[in-house]
């Protein structure tokens, strides 16, 4: 919801900030690495009840993921590799941070409400699969009442008002679970929109998968598909494409390969 409504007016302020970055030849793994360092003492922080300290780690450690995006923009090092390891390193700080939640709850509250942040997590791993295999398939699965940055603002605030922790852990839960069900109905009309169509990704990934097929395939059963493939079947009529097929490559090799023919059929045959 904030990455769709506030994106153009956090990009406005963080683009100045990944310019001047930029001088100082950091590149986004650094801030990456840097912000998934920073969540290591905050999820301590947290899980030793130092709650001031927590909050503060935490917004210090999500200012550099908050970053990275504009500095490969900046740089012109947006690639594969560094959308992976940000998509890992955002899933490990969320685990890092939750599971403080957990070690806090279960030294402060009886009973088993230390599973409240552990449910959190489960779902908020629910909805990244969800955009990932969406994505994967061609789909998009964007969106939703609690995504990542909706989830760091109410984290931040369980933190900065601990009498209201508990609800909006809650909270948390209840609109994270709403997210998940969004989107998952959404890649679902995506997905009966398309039909019996795949997109082009999808159908490569099929005859990718039809490759694997056959060469998993005995080898007489791969021969004897090669040649029926390539006009060398067995019979009259493979007789005759192999004595009326074109010789390729070179003129030498095509007249060596012709007279081999002729010599093993016979010039004169039809």
């Amino acid at each position: 919801m904030f990455d769709g409504r506030f994106r153009s007016g956090v990009d406005r302020v963080t683009k100045p900030v990944a310019a001047l970055l930029r001088r100082t030849g950091m590149s986004p793994d650094h801030l990456t690495a840097l912000g998934l360092a920073l969540a290591v003492p905050a999820a301590w922080a947290i899980g030793s009840g130092r709650i001031g300290l927590g909050l503060a780690l935490l917004i210090v450690a999500a200012v550099p993921d908050l970053l990275d995006g504009p500095l490969a923009k900046a740089t012109g090092r947006v690639s594969v590799r560094g959308a992976f390891f940000d998509s890992v390193a955002d899933r490990v700080n969320d685990t890092l941070i939750l599971g403080g939640f957990a070690w806090y709850l279960s030294d402060t509250h009886r009973g088993h409400l230390f599973m409240l942040p552990v449910a959190i997590l489960g779902v908020s791993v629910l909805i990244s699969y969800e955009r990932a295999k969406a994505e994967s398939l061609g789909l998009s699965a964007k969106g939703g009442m609690m995504e990542r940055a909706e989830r760091i603002v109410v984290v931040c605030a369980a933190l900065a008002f601990g009498f209201v922790m508990v609800p909006l852990l809650w909270l948390m839960l209840g609109l994270s679970s709403l997210t998940a069900a969004q989107r998952f109905v959404a890649v679902w009309k995506q997905a009966n929109a398309q039909g019996k169509n795949p997109p082009p990704r999808v159908a490569g990934q099929w005859r990718s998968a039809r490759r694997a097929g056959f060469e998993s395939a005995p080898v007489t059963d791969r021969w004897r598909a090669w040649r029926e493939a390539n006009g060398w079947g067995s019979g009259p009529q493979g007789f005759a494409a192999r004595r009326t097929r074109p010789a390729t490559g070179s003129s030498r090799w095509g007249e060596r390969r012709r007279a081999r023919r002729d010599r093993r059929y016979g010039a004169g045959r039809s």
